[in-house]
């Protein structure tokens, strides 16, 4: 048993969470979260019964003030020794700045998740997770803080000095005069250091684009330094600035003012690259679409998957569901993900949807059930059952007088950017699917844990019956858009009938008019986004449509890679031209190039190209479907909580790989088991 730091469970991830997203910043201002945010619990009470063969000797270590009990007695000092037999510890921490944390390393006693913890609402948790009282909770929560030393309020992200590739003298309109502005090569995200400061004042001017970081007036992220200026400096003369998202840097000086030279320590979580994914083919431009993607995914995976490195640097439940199953198919980081989960959920009670969307509460719970698939993580789901409760809770409170989902007016319905006009008012289709889901997914997990799940079961029924009769048009063959004042909404739009398909609304053969009146049908309005390119494409993919896929993503992605693209973008439309790509929500650099939901090439490729997927939980079964879609031939890697999978393909065989068992090659409708430790390989 290893010993670890341990606090109120979800504490940490909440008090990271304020810090992570009160980093943002718009032309130099503070720019916090829109959003209720949690605090941590102040006073925790850590508390484990041991038995002891003979005294053993204890050093705590804690993150505030802090006494001990031993069998209900007041020690005196934090160094002490229990005697052997069976004794009672408890530990009571105060820190108001930071989570209540302990760390004991002894020789038999060890804090690790079998501690029980309070936050004195005289409900006691034990090592199993169950509350003594009422509700299901869980353990102590902790990570991988495994020495005294590693506090868990000092994380942070490691980082790596990167140097420019170049740079250019100029003004901030192009004329080489009055500053520099260097090329970093490719989007970075992380701090920028000035070296050798002197003299007066550096004007800091950031930019994904070159066009960005040359416009000192409408420029988006901006610093300004002086050598007389304390704040940044790290030695005499050498600044590090905070954290920011760039490709380019402008920087100019004033009066008596210079510097010697420019870096970044660029920040990258780190990753097992011998348990990561990856992706190859016959088709160059798809495997630079991979790798940019990849890069995507990496730089938005901070101490959570966040939307962008530039504007909003925010954890939103929408973009982080897709960033969750991306990577499953590339790094397989289940601790982010769980940190995303708990810190977006917070604490109770429950005031406002998550990020205040409903549609992302919705995907809130979806989330939790794509990861007990991928993972097989039990304990995870126990540790999440009541706040799932009491959000749905929520959910049931704001339902209209027909049980559905209507919004509120201090709800945002957010379903995607469009460049068309769509009505957000009213009971949507789209939410009423996604509601749908999550009430299957409280019933899914009740059942896994034992529990009544008739109420969620009985709702979900009657949902399901409501949406296909309120929405469903045999006239258009389609899901229609909304039901505004008891009036049905005609438009049709895509949201809805591929959601529909995607979870198992609609039947074999709505799928099929779906794919011919809405999915494949050039009246109905494009998405331009690839968060919604996402599910649309995954729903082709599901219409086993690859060939068409493949197309859409060289047209698209490689369509942002042509425009020189080094990561992939929040949003892209092809009609746009210069840059127009740069502009939106009115501002002329608004967009972020640096999005986690473009990159959902990842989980596309890995998922319906080489065809992996859990058919049990955590790949106690898994199916390896492949499908070239067009391709003469591919190869790659997909992590797996019980190793990897190798999966390659020709047109004349393919090949899969692995060292575990459970696995079936399902080949032209045909299934062969896939054997551990040897090339399972299959004629075409």
């Amino acid at each position: 048993m290893q010993a670890t730091w341990i606090w109120y469970p979800g504490d940490f991830e909440v008090w990271l969470g304020n810090k992570f997203n009160n980093r943002r910043t718009e032309r130099g201002s503070f720019f916090p979260p829109f959003w209720k945010q949690d605090s941590h619990w102040p006073t925790v009470v850590f508390t484990k019964t041991v038995a002891l063969k003979q005294s053993e000797h204890l050093v705590i270590h804690a993150e505030g003030q802090f006494n001990v009990s031993i069998d209900g007695q007041l020690q005196r000092f934090h160094n002490m020794s229990v005697p052997a037999g069976e004794h009672t510890i408890s530990i009571k921490v105060w820190n108001q700045g930071t989570p209540p944390t302990i760390f004991i390393d002894g020789p038999t006693v060890k804090t690790d998740s079998s501690w029980q913890v309070t936050y004195e609402d005289k409900i006691w948790i034990d090592e199993n997770g169950v509350a003594h009282g009422s509700g299901i909770y869980v353990p102590a929560g902790c990570w991988n803080f495994n020495s005294a030393d590693m506090l868990p309020s000092l994380f942070h992200i490691p980082s790596t000095e990167m140097r420019p590739v170049g740079y250019e003298g100029c003004d901030e309109k192009g004329q080489m005069l009055g500053g520099r502005l260097y090329d970093f090569g490719r989007e970075v995200f992380g701090c920028l250091k000035i070296k050798g400061l002197e003299g007066g004042t550096a004007d800091i001017y950031y930019g994904e684009s070159r066009e960005e970081a040359l416009d000192t007036e409408h420029c988006e992220t901006l610093d300004s330094v002086s050598s007389y200026d304390t704040r940044y400096r790290i030695e005499p003369h050498n600044y590090r600035l905070d954290s920011k998202a760039f490709r380019y840097v402008f920087i100019r000086i004033f009066f008596e003012t210079w510097y010697d030279d420019v870096a970044v320590d660029a920040e990258m979580a780190p990753f097992d690259t011998g348990h990561s994914g990856s992706f190859r083919s016959n088709d160059e431009e798809l495997n630079d679409i991979w790798k940019v993607s990849a890069r995507t995914l990496e730089l938005t995976t901070q101490e959570f998957f966040m939307d962008g490195i530039k504007r909003d640097r925010w954890v939103w439940s929408g973009d982080a569901i897709q960033s969750y199953l991306m990577n499953y198919y590339l790094h397989f980081d289940t601790e982010c993900v769980k940190r995303t989960i708990r810190q977006l959920r917070g604490k109770d009670p429950v005031t406002t949807h998550i990020n205040t969307i409903m549609d992302y509460t919705f995907y809130w719970f979806k989330s939790i059930m794509d990861y007990y698939q991928y993972t097989g993580d039990e304990a995870f789901v126990r540790e999440m059952w009541p706040k799932m409760v009491t959000l749905m809770d929520f959910v049931l409170s704001r339902t209209n007088a027909d049980g559905m989902a209507e919004g509120q007016p201090d709800d945002w319905i957010f379903v995607d950017w469009t460049d068309f006009p769509m009505h957000k008012r009213g009971t949507l289709c789209f939410e009423q699917i996604l509601f749908l889901k999550a009430l299957e997914t409280l019933a899914f997990f009740a059942d896994l844990l034992s529990i009544d799940s008739s109420q969620f079961n009985s709702h979900a029924t009657i949902l399901r019956e409501k949406i296909h009769k309120n929405f469903w048009s045999d006239k258009h063959h389609a899901f229609l858009h909304a039901l505004e004042d008891g009036v049905l909404n005609m438009q049709i739009t895509k949201f809805p009938n591929m959601f529909a398909i995607l979870y198992g609304l609609a039947t074999e053969e709505e799928k099929r008019m779906i794919l011919g009146n809405v999915l494949e049908n050039p009246a109905v309005e494009p998405i331009t986004t690839p968060y919604m390119r996402f599910y649309e494409l995954e729903t082709l993919c599901m219409m086993q449509k690859q060939e068409q896929v493949l197309r859409e993503i060289k047209s698209y992605w490689g369509g942002m890679l042509r425009e020189g693209a080094t990561t992939f973008w929040e949003k892209y439309n092809p009609e746009e031209k210069g840059t127009e790509h740069l502009a939106m929500y009115g501002r002329p650099y608004g967009k972020s190039l640096c999005h986690a939901w473009g990159a959902s090439p990842l989980y596309l490729l890995g998922r319906y190209f080489l065809g992996v997927r859990p058919t049990k939980p955590g790949y106690e079964e898994f199916e390896v479907r492949p499908v070239l879609g067009g391709l003469q031939w591919m190869e790659g890697d997909v992590p797996t909580p019980r190793g990897m999978i190798h999966v390659s393909m020709n047109n004349e065989e393919v090949t899969v790989g692995c060292d575990f068992s459970g696995g079936t090659l399902v080949v032209a409708d045909k299934e062969y088991p896939i054997v551990a430790n040897r090339k399972n390989t299959i004629k075409l």
